[in-house]
Parts: C-alpha cells; structure tokens; sequence
C-alpha cells in the first residue's frame, strides 16, 4: 500500500514562504537541497511525518499562476477558533471561520488561510473524520 510523504508547491521566494510555514503551522525545515537552478526546501512538524516541499526555481521573478482549479493543503488543530484568533494575531489574514453542515449536522468547522504565493491551506477543528 502507497503511503504519502509530502507534497510540492513552487514558491517565489524563499525566506518569506518559510517564515509563513513556521509562523502559520509551526513547519521547520527538516532538509535543504540547493541544485544550480532550484532549490528545494522539506518541511515538518513533530505531528505528522508528512512533509511539505517547496521549490524555489532560481531563475524565477513573475509570481506562478495558480489557475482556476480549487486546490488546497488542509491541516487539522485541536482549537480552530484559537488558532483563528492566533493568526490573525500575527497579521497573517485568516478568513471566516465556517461552521459547515449536512442536513444540519456539523461536518467540519474550518478557516483558510492563503499563503504568500497564494496557494490556499484550509485549517480544520481537529475531530471525527478531520484528526
């Protein structure tokens, strides 16, 4: 059976998109790969072995155009409200929190929040099918 071990997203710049991982989601780096045109950067926390990888291509200036297909990284915390209120603390612009229903049944309650490059991370209560 396959088992996921990170994801890859491309980044403008370096240091901003680390500094938002770590603040956002408390990720550091775990590994550093500088190759003569890109670099990539793997990043984690003590939650989970997963790890988020980010590609910074050297000789990139223009912003990447994400499209217009939804994607998006999620992640569960144990307080959502708390985290909201913490992100928005740290001027990082979460949106509203959604408290979203099935047949008036809670399925989820979550924010997102975008990071510098744009690409969207949706930030679940951590619970049921969301640990």
């Amino acid at each position: 059976m396959a088992k996921t071990i990170h994801s890859m997203i491309r980044v403008l710049n370096e240091a901003r998109s680390v500094a938002f991982y770590e603040t956002a989601f408390g990720l550091k780096v775990a590994d550093r790969l500088d190759f003569d045109g890109f670099t990539l950067i793997y990043m984690s926390n003590d939650e989970s072995s997963f790890e988020l990888e980010l590609t910074v291509n050297k000789d990139r200036t223009e912003p990447y155009n994400l499209g217009d297909g939804y994607g998006h990284l999620a992640v569960s915390v144990e307080d959502v409200e708390a985290e909201h209120a913490r992100l928005t603390d740290a001027g990082l612009a979460p949106r509203n929190l959604v408290d979203f229903k099935n047949n008036g049944v809670t399925v989820a309650k979550f924010f997102f929040i975008a990071d510098p490059d744009g690409y969207q991370i949706e930030v679940l209560q951590r619970g049921g099918r969301f640990l």
